[in-house]
């Protein structure tokens, strides 16, 4: 079998195919006239691999849930070790979204006063918001959104 079939059955790419062959987690069998050979077990564990990965798990992080799946169990996550590592994600989430809440409350109050000083301004002198060069907003991304 060409290396093109079984990545897209896989949901993933021929150079994903091939680093996980050489890396290990994925068998590197060949027949006797050297084409690659993957049984349904191997392509369901790089789409949980994937699965992980596009959650932002790192490599290390995906190994209990391949020995899970080569264990012999119907799911990557149907493991002990794998719910460990769900759990230790999902504290990590939390305290990340801890951090965000707190600076976005720190920016609100940033902003709460500034809108109150330049009312204040405006009372006392309405054309000073004239005198201001006017340039565009300033953009930031965050996590590769905009």
């Amino acid at each position: 079998m060409r290396i093109g079939g079984p990545a897209a059955r896989a949901g993933t790419t021929t150079r994903t195919l091939r680093y996980h062959e050489s890396r290990g987690p994925l068998p590197a069998r060949r027949t006797g006239n050297n084409h690659r050979t993957h049984e349904e077990s191997d392509l369901k564990l790089l789409r949980q691999i994937r699965t992980l990965q596009d959650f932002g798990f790192e490599r290390e992080e995906t190994r209990p849930f391949v020995g899970c799946l080569r264990a012999g169990h119907p799911k990557g996550d149907a493991c002990s070790a794998s719910l460990a590592v769900y759990r230790r994600e999902l504290g990590e989430l939390d305290a990340l979204i801890g951090e965000l809440r707190a600076v976005r409350a720190s920016v609100g109050e940033q902003l709460a006063r500034a809108e109150r000083a330049r009312a204040e301004r405006a009372r006392d002198e309405p054309a000073a918001d004239a005198a201001v060069s006017g340039g565009p907003e300033p953009v930031r991304e965050r996590g590769g959104h905009r």
